[in-house]
């Protein structure tokens, strides 16, 4: 079911035990062959398509399209928040949700910025509100194993703007993607220990800007891109998500 979608009687008579989806992603540059939305067409698409599999036992809410981009900041269009704006809006949010009774929130993530403050929210909000189950998912972490099955780049080929979300948006929204754009990351090394990207995690952290990391805004290699990978990352993020949906829609209260 879609939050915004239905009368407030109807989310009134909603048993309160359905668990309650927080799409959360970015507005920002993807390279010159993905638009800007492309981490908000991703994350909805994952969550639509689940929601046509198992409605009415999920509740989605609408999307907090900005997120924390501002390592995207030297590219044109990108738009963001800070952490601490992210943090109030994504909270205030759940904390509407908890106050009409829900209280199994999951907030599904499809953009990198936001994963640290991703974390901390589901602390803050876990911490404060006991009775209820928080939940924090990214979708490429989801389904890694799944993902190193299907992608072709190995290290440093899925990144951003990459083999992966190419792939995905391919899939789901073909008629935004500018096939005559597509081209190779100018991925810029890092030290060894700093090296990693969506599949392949680096042992510490060394903060970048996109523009240091690669020139073009593309990390990875866009062009092993297909709809048919497209098609199987989002089955196999569907059925995982499935997975969690279902457990916490079993889980008791605490």
């Amino acid at each position: 079911m879609i939050w915004d979608q239905l009368t407030s009687n109807q989310i009134a008579e909603l048993d309160k035990d359905i668990p309650v989806l927080l799409p959360v992603s970015a507005t920002e540059q993807h390279g010159a062959h993905l638009p800007l939305a492309t981490d908000r067409i991703i994350g909805e698409h994952f969550l639509y398509t689940l929601n046509n599999l198992i409605n009415p036992n999920m509740l989605i809410l609408p999307s907090v399209g900005i997120g924390c981009s501002d390592h995207h900041m030297d590219f044109a269009g990108t738009l963001t928040l800070s952490h601490d704006t992210f943090s109030l809006v994504a909270k205030e949010i759940i904390e509407s949700v908890l106050r009409h009774g829900f209280y199994k929130i999951i907030l599904f993530n499809s953009h990198g910025g936001n994963q640290g403050i991703a974390q901390v929210i589901l602390e803050q909000l876990g911490y404060k509100y006991r009775h209820a189950h928080f939940v924090s998912v990214t979708w490429w972490v989801l389904v890694r194993e799944a993902l190193m099955h299907i992608s072709e780049t190995g290290p440093g080929g899925t990144g951003h703007a990459c083999e992966l979300e190419t792939s995905v948006i391919e899939f789901a929204a073909n008629h935004l993607v500018d096939k005559t754009q597509i081209k190779k990351g100018a991925n810029e090394p890092t030290f060894k220990w700093a090296e990693g990207d969506m599949l392949h995690g680096s042992h510490a952290t060394c903060y970048r800007t996109m523009k240091a990391a690669t020139s073009n805004g593309i990390f990875g290699d866009p062009t092993k891109a297909s709809a048919e990978k497209g098609k199987r990352i989002t089955e196999s993020v569907v059925t995982s998500l499935k997975d969690v949906v279902t457990d916490l829609l079993a889980a008791g209260k605490k």
